[in-house]
């Protein structure tokens, strides 16, 4: 399975992280001694299931990341939409439009090769679907990372928040509307993505009157995507680096990561 590395991204003046970053890609951040995104690679090159990698929004040369399976490095498309599109049509010129595909953005560098290969799963139990999304419960979450302070959505049956590691499949990309873009665009609101997805899910949540699969039920419809939310047991992917304190956080982690591995 490939997968696509959504690594794009420069904080600006107004980004919390700029004070960190001062302009660099946030992919160059510093963590425990390596660049946030060789975390992510050291997750891939652990992982059974992937088998290569495109990479998105990064300078090949910025650093000299260590690689373990076929890689191409393009330039950021304009925005994360458009970086999945292309990842999409370079596969779907080799692939089966059936074939599956793990998004994983560039920022969640607590991931490990389990993570992955975990979601990488899923596209075995769900053969039909076009997307399945992960989530991540917030009782699971602030178990792992006390004080993540993450953005929750708010339904009837559960509380969760959205991952960072996903499944599409090559067909999906063959869209010609600008949903995707408007929803992607939202992806840190909850709500705006509610609204986006049409007034009977956004006074679902408000109101508390959906459940998780009711709510991911009408998304389907909306999106005219066939697609799930399924509830993994691992914080990691979920961990996204936006703000100091998750910095912080996962400097922390990984530190100990290291001296765990080391002891």
């Amino acid at each position: 399975m490939e997968a696509l590395i959504l690594a794009g991204g420069h904080p600006g003046p107004d980004d919390p992280l700029y004070p960190y970053t001062q302009g660099q890609p946030k992919a160059l951040l510093d963590l425990a001694g390596k660049p946030m995104l060789q975390w992510v690679l050291d997750a891939v090159n652990a992982s059974q299931a992937v088998t290569g990698l495109r990479i998105f929004g990064v300078d090949p040369d910025a650093h000299p990341w260590a690689i373990a399976k076929p890689a191409h490095f393009y330039p950021d498309q304009g925005s994360m939409l458009k970086n999945i599109l292309r990842g999409l049509a370079d596969i779907g010129q080799q692939a089966a439009p059936d074939e599956p595909v793990l998004l994983i953005s560039g920022d969640v560098p607590t991931i490990t090769g389990e993570v992955l290969d975990w979601v990488a799963s899923n596209a075995d139990r769900y053969p039909d679907l076009d997307v399945v999304y992960h989530v991540v419960e917030r009782r699971v979450m602030e178990a792992r990372f006390p004080g993540a302070r993450r953005t929750y959505l708010r339904l009837k049956d559960v509380e969760v928040c959205g991952g960072d590691v996903n499944l599409v499949r090559v067909r999906a990309g063959q869209r010609d509307d600008d949903l995707w873009e408007r929803i992607v665009a939202s992806r840190k609101s909850p709500l705006k993505q509610a609204a986006l997805l049409g007034w009977r899910v956004l006074l679902g949540v408000l109101f508390r009157q959906l459940t998780l699969e009711q709510a991911v039920a009408l998304a389907s419809q909306r999106m005219r995507l066939a697609g799930t939310a399924v509830l993994s047991p691992y914080a990691e992917l979920a961990m996204d680096v936006d703000k100091p304190e998750h910095l912080e956080l996962v400097r922390r982690d990984l530190a100990a990561r290291i001296a765990q591995e080391a002891a």
